[in-house]
């Protein structure tokens, strides 16, 4: 039924959100002329995050460059000055952010027992990271934590040419699998679920409790989606139900099954 898995890895296998809060929150901790209170800088970070983030996707500025734009919107209101050049900002994000960022990052409990189940299948489906996020640091996590061996390919931007949602496309074609045949799970609604399934997918929400955005409860779906709460929950059910599995996939893509 599927011959191609995509995972998502910020929010699905490694924690991103907790690993911002933890270093951004140590910074402005350390802010002795900050002009907001500790938790309004860390939430004008996870803004300023996704704003420039946005801009880096749209091939707007290179990922360097959204990390210097975030750091110009944000020194201000720590109460700390602009440094004048490109060289001076990167130096401030590499010290005072990357670093602590990359200490702090966690994998998720269920990761490595998900695809360990997932590899010993008998004729089980290739798995490949389908991600927005710059290569080389996508890279370093997955080496971090082991993963990069259960993974056929890391696909990026940088290797497909383009971002979610077009990323889908780009994606299948160069992993040469049929779209119909291929799964992407992620803790994403709209760009992980809704965004695969227009593109032919099965969109797969992990549904982790919590709303990667607002930190808040998780968000309820406008549609019938495919929904596990842990990635241990993923090989059951590719193996031990198949039935109820193409049913509850053709109920979210609105009848249409799924082939065998």
């Amino acid at each position: 039924m599927t011959d191609v898995i995509f995972f998502d890895l910020d929010g699905t296998l490694v924690d991103h959100r907790s690993a911002v809060l933890e270093t951004i929150g140590h910074v402005v901790r350390e802010a002795a002329d900050a002009t907001a209170p500790a938790e309004e800088l860390v939430a004008l970070w996870w803004a300023l995050e996704a704003r420039h983030m946005r801009e880096y996707l749209a091939g707007e500025c290179s990922f360097a460059e959204h990390h210097r734009r975030r750091v110009r919107s944000f020194l201000p209101a720590l109460g700390e000055p602009v440094p004048a050049t490109p060289e001076l900002l990167d130096a401030w994000v590499a010290e005072r952010y990357l670093g602590p960022f990359a200490e702090s990052w966690q994998c998720y409990p269920d990761v490595h027992p998900c695809l360990d189940a997932l590899s010993g299948l008998p004729r089980g489906p290739r798995l490949a990271v389908l991600t927005n996020g710059d290569p080389g640091q996508q890279r370093a996590k997955l080496a971090r934590f082991g993963l990069l061996e259960h993974f056929e390919a890391v696909l990026t931007p940088t290797e497909l040419g383009t971002a979610k949602p077009a990323a889908y496309a780009a994606a299948c074609r160069l992993m040469g699998v049929d779209p119909a045949r291929a799964v992407n799970v992620g803790d994403m609604l709209e760009s992980d679920v809704h965004a695969a399934e227009r593109a032919g997918l099965t969109g797969i929400w992990l549904d982790r409790g919590i709303d990667f955005v607002t930190g808040g409860p998780s968000p309820t779906p406008a549609e019938p989606v495919l929904r596990i709460e842990r990635l241990t929950d993923l090989p059951g059910q590719l193996t031990g139900d198949a039935r109820r599995w193409r049913n509850a996939a053709a109920t979210a893509r609105g009848g249409r099954t799924p082939p065998p």
